[in-house]
């Protein structure tokens, strides 16, 4: 792999706390600070698409990153992801000829102490070097077809699934 392209969608690994609002808001990508600060040894580039949390995602959103996808000209593509709806957009992206795609996003924050970002971020970027043409999730040190992954909303993690 030569380059990467990087589409970010918001999702946890991007919120940032905002103390007037005592809230969580999701902020600008993370990832291209990550891989700078990485070192990492290829040319990436970042694509904003979305700044959603992804329970809010519609199929207007999904259209929109499937049709950002089919415009990159390089075949790595690494998607930032809330982890709610990663599965369904991950399916929504199948059948896009001539691409490794690989979804990731985090439990936590990006910024926090302790958050699996970073090490979710690494795994994806093996799986997009490594893998074949078509569709992957990156969550919990595993690479998941999205057709068998679902997402344990009580247990916070990412499982097998028939």
């Amino acid at each position: 792999m030569q380059h990467l392209t990087v589409i970010t969608t918001g999702g946890t690994i991007d919120k940032v706390y905002f103390d007037a609002k005592s809230d969580y808001q999701i902020g600008a990508p993370q990832i291209g600070e990550i891989l700078a600060q990485l070192g990492v040894a290829f040319e990436f580039d970042v694509v904003p698409v979305l700044r959603k949390d992804s329970l809010d995602m519609t199929d207007a959103d999904r259209a929109a990153i499937r049709a950002e996808v089919e415009r990159q000209a390089h075949r790595h593509i690494l998607i930032t992801h809330g982890t709610d709806s990663m599965v369904d957009t991950a399916r929504a992206l199948a059948g896009i000829p001539g691409k490794t795609i690989v979804l990731t996003g985090a439990l936590n924050p990006a910024r926090f102490q302790g958050s699996d970002a970073v090490f979710n971020i690494g795994c994806a970027v093996g799986a997009v070097q490594t893998l074949g043409d078509g569709v992957w999730i990156a969550m919990n040190g595993r690479v998941w077809d999205p057709a068998h992954v679902r997402k344990n909303r009580a247990a916070n993690r990412f499982e097998g699934a028939t």
